[in-house]
């Protein structure tokens, strides 16, 4: 009885974080725009300051664009097309 109570509350106040740093304001929001071997793609990525939110949007564009780890990395170090700060 006592460890399902502690499972619960413990299910609870995960859930609580979870939906708490949802709703929390981000630091900076970015919309980025890659070009890659011939395809574009763009990406909106919120994060606690600009670094973050411009290095997720990059990554998250960069996925669509390449396949594999060596593609992954080159589209990542190639300069965005355009890079447009929404926060």
């Amino acid at each position: 009885m006592r460890t399902t109570l502690l499972a619960i509350l413990f299910g609870v106040l995960v859930f609580g974080y979870i939906v708490y740093s949802s709703f929390r304001p981000a630091g900076a929001r970015v919309r980025v725009c890659m070009s890659f071997k011939g395809a574009s793609d763009c990406r909106t990525a919120s994060a606690a300051n600009r670094q973050e939110a411009l290095r997720t949007a990059i990554t998250n564009a960069c996925a669509q664009l390449s396949g594999g780890v060596i593609e992954t990395n080159q589209c990542e170090t190639t300069p965005p097309v355009s890079v447009d700060w929404l926060k």
